[in-house]
């Protein structure tokens, strides 16, 4: 993600807010390149339904520009819908909230071939028959939701679901999940299979998918491979290279509005912040970049070589994962009174100030504060359940049969299920150790992440660190169940995987329901089931309270603080802020130089 979202922050006079920087800064330059920094991984995936095994968000960021969402999130720094870039022009609920009637816009293929309802119901029969393979599948909703789909006309959808809805939950949350894909070239088996409708059939829906797939897969065809040449999106991709370089160019079949302006779009790919800031400071070619927060200082040298800067919060929670089936320290983890402790010992607030510079969400529970503000309760604006007090571990841990060593080791005195004993599958003489790995690539998570580790010892908890690649630790960490223990996969104890981005609606649907897509560390709580199902059927803003309080106390997650993105651009390039926050800055559509 290059940043998102818009407003001033903490610390340099150098860093603008977004907000006034809309407007028109002159005529409009047609044309031109834009190149865009971007640190850490990389897509590995085309087709826009990747299987569940994969969940590196950056696909997203590489297919929304050719396969626009039915429903776009984010207008500029608005957290509303984007009905402008939609592939809808109306959305209607009605029996009670248990049909929605889809109106799609007049829009064309890239190969001058309509966007039909017939789209839509392909997508819906691949879905069907394969929606444990999706990875964004909300476990129950779309599309084991739909009783039927009839389509009265070419741009006319009827959805009948099996129960009522909040529209927002559902309009913001699930069709926002969901890009239209052309049936009438991907509708095939093989290469060299004719297009058909093979996707009437479960076996035939079977089929396509698992071919469309393994094609998906392919990164060195990602720009040959016919299948992928045809899009309903503002941009086309031109170049893919294995080092993660590559670039758009502006579809010019594009229906929507606005068309580009730029010719071309590329991303080149940073290993880590240094390599990135010093291209920075060289005058070198980049228009886009993020600004790494421990070079804040750099700010004021590159506004003077013809750059603007403004910060960005994020519309995501950072946090600590916990694997709650570890088959050495599952036991621990699912102690609640650990986990508490565990986050007492954090110091948010430090973090904030002395890793981020002030520019950070606090990180105070399952809604960012920053980002997402009019959901936070006052619970979260008030700094949350847990804000930092190493005396509260202690005691609760010596509540609960410890002896706490700090600077130490701290062992269990008291094996038991007794409320003073240390509970459930824990030994005498066990240990508080951990190992905690990590997204690498980012100095200032290397800070945090050793600060986290200073200040456990106060408590005598041992954190372990271990960076890797974000593709690596993807790709090493399943999701963990009582079911896969212990499995392979589930050999990892704590994960940090930067943070977890949320869409206009952040109820926790798929993160901290039983059984969610995004639930690795296998967290279950029926009272949380039933708290977001709540918020899923109604708009009752206490029941969203409720949900959000009860998921801060209960911490499936460690919260931490999530930084900004600090945004360096070219001054003369114009639309660039407010940048969309549910996008990842993704609208390059937006974007002119101006001369």
């Amino acid at each position: 993600m290059v940043a998102v979202g818009c407003s001033s922050g903490g610390g340099s006079g150098a860093i603008g807010n977004g907000e006034s920087a809309t407007a028109k800064k002159g005529p409009v330059k047609p044309g031109g390149t834009v190149t865009i920094a971007e640190v850490g991984s990389q897509p590995d995936f085309i087709f826009p339904f990747a299987p569940a095994t994969n969940q590196n968000g950056y696909n997203a960021n590489l297919t929304q520009p050719l396969w626009p969402y039915l429903v776009y999130a984010g207008d500029g720094a608005q957290s509303v819908v984007n009905k402008e870039k939609s592939l809808f022009s109306s959305l209607v609920y009605s029996n009670g909230d248990k049909r929605i009637t889809i109106t799609l816009k007049s829009w064309n293929w890239s190969d001058g071939q309509p966007v039909t309802s017939r789209d839509f119901t392909f997508v819906y029969n691949l879905l069907k028959a394969n929606a444990s393979n999706w990875n964004a599948h909300l476990v129950g909703l779309f599309p084991e939701d739909v009783t039927s789909v009839s389509t009265p006309d070419a741009h006319t959808v009827v959805l009948d679901l099996t129960q009522a809805y909040n529209p927002d939950f559902y309009t913001d949350d699930v069709l926002s999940t969901i890009p239209l894909v052309p049936q009438h070239a991907w509708d095939k088996t093989s290469a060299t299979g004719a297009v058909g409708d093979y996707d009437t059939t479960a076996a035939g829906a079977k089929a396509v998918y698992a071919y469309l797939q393994q094609e998906g897969a392919k990164t060195t065809d990602f720009t040959t491979d016919p299948l992928w040449q045809v899009v309903d999106g503002p941009w086309k991709l031109s170049e893919f290279r294995s080092n993660g370089y590559y670039s758009y160019v502006a579809n010019k079949g594009y229906s929507g509005s606005p068309k580009a302006t730029l010719d071309k779009v590329v991303f080149s790919p940073f290993t880590t912040d240094t390599p990135e800031i010093n291209a920075l400071r060289s005058g070198s070619s980049l228009d886009v970049a993020s600004l790494p927060l421990n070079d804040i200082k750099q700010a004021q040298a590159l506004t003077s070589s013809g750059y603007s800067i403004t910060s960005v919060p994020i519309p995501g929670v950072a946090e600590i994962q916990p694997n709650l089936y570890n088959s050495e320290v599952g036991a621990l983890l699912r102690q609640l009174y650990i986990r508490q402790a565990m986050e007492y010992l954090i110091d948010r607030t430090q973090i904030v100030d002395k890793v981020y510079n002030g520019y950070a969400d606090p990180g105070n529970g399952p809604v960012p504060v920053k980002a997402a503000g009019a959901w936070a309760s006052p619970l979260e604006k008030s700094g949350g359940p847990y804000p930092y007090d190493p005396a509260k571990a202690k005691s609760l841990l010596q509540a609960h049969g410890w002896k706490v060593t700090p600077g130490g080791t701290t062992t269990c005195a008291s094996p038991g299920t007794g409320p003073a004993q240390c509970g459930e599958g824990i030994s005498a003489g066990q240990a508080l150790t951990f190992n905690l790995v990590y997204s690498s690539g980012r100095a200032t998570t290397d800070v945090q992440n050793a600060a986290i580790k200073s200040s456990e010892a106060q408590a005598g908890i041992t954190v372990n660190l271990k960076s890797e690649p974000f593709n690596t630790l993807i790709s090493t960490i399943g999701t963990c169940t009582a079911s896969s223990h212990p499995a392979s996969s589930c050999g990892w104890q704590l994960a940090e995987f930067g943070y977890e981005p949320y869409s206009l609606y952040p109820n926790g649907t798929g993160y901290f329901d039983t059984g969610g897509n995004g639930n690795s560390g296998g967290y279950s709580d029926p009272e949380m089931d039933q708290l977001i199902k709540a918020t899923e059927y109604g708009s009752s803003t206490t029941v969203f309270s409720q949900y959000e309080d009860y998921a801060a106390q209960q911490l499936p997650w460690l919260w931490l603080p999530l930084r900004e993105g600090i945004l360096v651009y070219r001054t003369k390039l114009q639309g660039v802020v407010p940048l969309n926050p549910f996008s990842a800055g993704q609208d390059f559509e937006d974007w002119a130089y101006t001369s």
